[in-house]
């Protein structure tokens, strides 16, 4: 019997991501102003939405109109090319400029997205190190809102732009 090297395909990885009931934070965040319930989340008073664990970003700044995350590549982002899957960045920029737009919300008033634009500049890697992605809202009017997006690396390199426009609208009330 010859022994076989061990090749990259045989070596397997595992990550748990755990999360708290998203539902119950949801419940707990009407009653907040969306800035507030942002504040919660990041304060760990509220968990945070279970997306975040997922793709293992976290909550940087939050201003009224402004929100940062930021996201260490890892391995299990990556797609077929090695590299960072341009979905993974796609849910960062939706989710900041989403929370952007939330942090001008008042109590019991949310929103959601209606369109999504990215335009990729490069390829984000574990080579690039961690990136931050801002999301700050351009206009606000009465059922409608418009945000922009950007994500950096840590030298200011610009990997990614977008766009998005949510539907504001009035939360139902909490069961």
């Amino acid at each position: 019997m010859t022994a076989r090297a061990e090749t990259a395909r045989d070596i397997v990885r595992e990550r748990i991501v755990r999360w708290a009931d998203p539902l119950a934070a949801a419940r707990a965040g009407r009653s907040l102003g969306g800035l507030e319930h942002l504040q919660a989340i990041q304060s760990g008073t509220s968990p945070p939405p279970p997306i975040l664990a997922l793709i293992g970003a976290t909550m940087g700044t939050l201003e009224r109109g402004r929100v940062t995350m930021d996201l260490t590549p890892a391995e299990y982002h990556y797609n077929p090319y090695g590299t960072v899957h341009g979905g993974v960045l796609a849910t960062l920029l939706d989710t900041v400029m989403s929370c952007a737009i939330l942090s001008q919300q008042p109590v019991g008033r949310g929103n959601t997205t209606i369109d999504l634009t990215i335009n990729y500049v490069r390829a984000v890697s574990i080579d690039s190190g961690t990136v931050t992605a801002e999301g700050t809202v351009v206009h606000a009017g009465r059922s409608t809102a418009l945000a922009q997006g950007r994500l950096v690396d840590a030298k200011g390199r610009l990997y990614a732009v977008a766009t998005t426009t949510c539907l504001l609208l009035d939360l139902p009330p909490a069961p």
